[in-house]
């Protein structure tokens, strides 16, 4: 191609693109058709009768239900709270009972009542239906969690371009200090949104921001470490890793239940499964799991701080390699080979950010 300029806005290009196809992909194969992937249900009984009942809605919904009985409406409780179940039906002779824990899943509710509300009208009864945990009227189907989540993740991966490009003359060890810094603001900034401003925390607002600033800070060391190697490529990267990837996988519209099997594995150890799961055990279930999502996300940070690690390694050996292969000692070239390269980095940091804050 003749025209430099020509082939520049053609290369430019080729992220946005490649942003459009996988965003596609990913959103639209993870929410466009969802439907029940071994979706845990429970049947309260013990007579032959519930267990023959169990047996037939399993048999009716084949893979898209996971049926076991239990024997107490409290155990089905207790199923429903740890979230090892979605739903769980009591039968009765004049009033079933349908219990769901919509502050899990509001979908998932729904997915339960779609599949039992017909099995109750088929005997001519009307299903009462109890839910055993509800969000808060300020959220009422429990989704606020999900926008805080991409609120958080913006503030995150947009800050990469800002440190890992403007950034790049700071040592290594500066910029995983301001991303550690960095993190702590946009935690602070996704609490006041999900506390003072839209009310979707009313209680443990130190562990959210807890939670928010691991969140944070996992994705910022991972973005600052890879701009050593990805250069302008880094905004794709971070799309990839923490938006077509990680939105889709968190559980917040959807859960793993009702997705295909690639995003339900995802969710085992993904980052943004990990928030979204740890404020939901914070906010409405006792802290039941919260473990396990703390892990989740210090994992992801410790994955972050190797990353920024050998980045460090890599920069200082690099500089050694320079420093041996320049040419001549004169302090007048140097300088002006310096400026030269300033001027470029200084380009390039423009041109990442404008594509990031673009995304």
């Amino acid at each position: 191609m003749r025209s430099p300029a020509l082939r520049h806005v053609l290369t430019h290009l080729i992220t946005p693109l490649l942003m459009c196809i996988g965003m596609g992909l990913a959103y639209m194969g993870a929410f466009v058709t969802p439907e029940p992937n071994h979706l845990p249900v429970a049947v309260v009984g013990t007579a032959p009768q519930a267990k023959v009942f169990a047996q037939t809605v399993k048999d009716t919904a084949g893979d898209k239900l996971d049926v076991r009985t239990v024997a107490t409406r409290g155990e089905a409780v207790r199923l429903l709270t740890s979230r090892e179940v979605t739903g769980a039906y009591v039968p009765s002779a004049k009033a079933p009972e349908l219990l769901v824990a919509s502050a899990a899943s509001d979908m998932g509710a729904t997915a339960v009542e779609k599949v039992f509300t017909p099995v109750a009208a088929g005997e001519g009864l009307p299903l009462k239906i109890t839910d055993v945990a509800k969000p808060v009227a300020d959220d009422p189907t429990g989704q606020g969690l999900f926008f805080l989540l991409i609120a958080v993740s913006i503030g995150s991966y947009a800050s990469v371009a800002a440190l890992g490009a403007a950034g790049a003359a700071l040592a290594m060890r500066v910029r995983a200090l301001l991303a550690l810094g960095v993190s702590a603001v946009v935690g602070g900034i996704g609490v006041l949104l999900a506390g003072p401003v839209f009310h979707l925390a009313h209680h443990d607002l130190a562990g959210v921001w807890g939670m928010a600033w691991l969140y944070s800070a996992g994705i910022l060391l991972i973005g600052v470490g890879l701009h050593t190697f990805l250069k302008r490529w880094t905004t794709l990267a971070m799309m990839v890793l923490f938006v077509m990837l990680n939105f889709t996988s968190s559980g917040g519209l959807f859960r793993p239940e009702l997705q295909n099997a690639f995003f339900g594995t995802l969710h085992a150890f993904w980052n943004g499964a990990g928030f979204v799961e740890g404020v939901r055990s914070l906010l409405y279930f006792g802290d039941d799991g919260l473990g396990r999502t703390v892990w989740t996300l210090a994992a992801w940070l410790l994955a972050g701080l190797a990353v920024t690690a050998i980045a460090a390694a890599y920069e200082h050996t690099r500089r050694l390699r320079e420093t041996a292969t320049a040419p001549g000692t004169g302090q007048e070239p140097q300088r002006d080979t310096g400026t030269e390269a300033a001027r470029a980095a200084e380009q390039e940091a423009e041109e990442e950010a404008e594509e990031t804050v673009g995304v």
